[in-house]
């Protein structure tokens, strides 16, 4: 199981740092990471491989959102199924 995150704001030192420790914290590994600088925006999508999260997906969004607030940013994380779903006609 995989799941998709997306990072959007200004950018500022950290950002992906803070988000794969959060990962990290919840067994999520990374397996790939796209980031782009625009200017003073940041942009990032990282592919998680998420067969070994503890405890379940619901609290790492949680957490991602919480981060997403306290940093201003918006991160948004999506199971693949539902990925997928949304990008099969």
């Amino acid at each position: 199981m995989r799941a998709v995150i997306t990072v959007i704001g200004k950018d500022t030192v950290g950002i992906l740092a803070k988000v794969s420790t959060i990962c990290a914290e919840y067994n999520a590994n990374v397996i790939d990471v796209t980031q782009t600088v625009m200017q003073d925006m940041f942009a990032m999508i990282m592919l998680t491989d998420i067969s070994k999260i503890d405890p379940d997906l619901s609290v790492l969004t949680d957490r991602m959102n919480e981060l997403g607030k306290d940093q201003q940013l918006y991160i948004h994380v999506m199971h693949e199924d539902i990925f997928n779903s949304m990008h099969t006609i």
